[in-house]
């Protein structure tokens, strides 16, 4: 459900500018974790734009999601350098971990697993990032190991 107030709150930071629509989005999907439709109509409504420009910057930018992300975002890099150091097979150990295809989102809401292109630091590949942090040289066999710690710290979090 979206809280039309925080979106209000959102668009009245930037003065209701639309040259402001993408920090605005980014605003937006940091508190939701994705950008909800009902969120996407308000911020058309409000600042005076058709709702298809609005889902057309929302769409353009890698960064922006339309559907549900888990509270972990994990991304590992495909580019050349990644993939021929064995990134598919740290995709699909992911995978196989969380129970989920890159795209897709856990059952439980806490992950989001997703495929790039290039990350631009072909020297530590493979690469896997999980919330902004970077793990290079990674493998296979190291992947359970670093979800576990997130796994561990939203426990602790929960617990203390």
């Amino acid at each position: 459900m979206v809280d039309t107030n925080k979106v209000d709150a959102f668009i009245d930071k930037y003065g209701g500018e639309q040259r402001a629509l993408t920090a605005l989005l980014l605003d937006i999907q940091t508190e939701y974790n994705y950008l909800p439709q009902g969120a996407l109509r308000r911020v058309a409504e409000r600042m005076g734009m058709p709702l298809i420009r609005v889902y057309q910057v929302a769409a353009f930018y890698k960064a922006f999601s339309l559907k549900p992300r888990g509270k972990h975002l994990i991304t590992v890099c495909l580019g050349t350098a990644c993939h021929v150091r064995g990134a598919v097979r740290i995709v699909e150990q992911a995978g196989r971990s969380l129970g989920i295809a890159p795209g897709e989102t856990s059952k439980d809401r806490q992950f989001t697993l997703e495929t790039v292109n290039c990350l631009g630091c072909c020297a530590l590949g493979p690469i896997m990032v999980v919330d902004g942090k970077y793990h290079g040289k990674m493998s296979a066999s190291r992947v359970d190991r670093v979800l576990k710690e997130y796994v561990e710290a939203r426990e602790a979090a929960a617990n203390g």
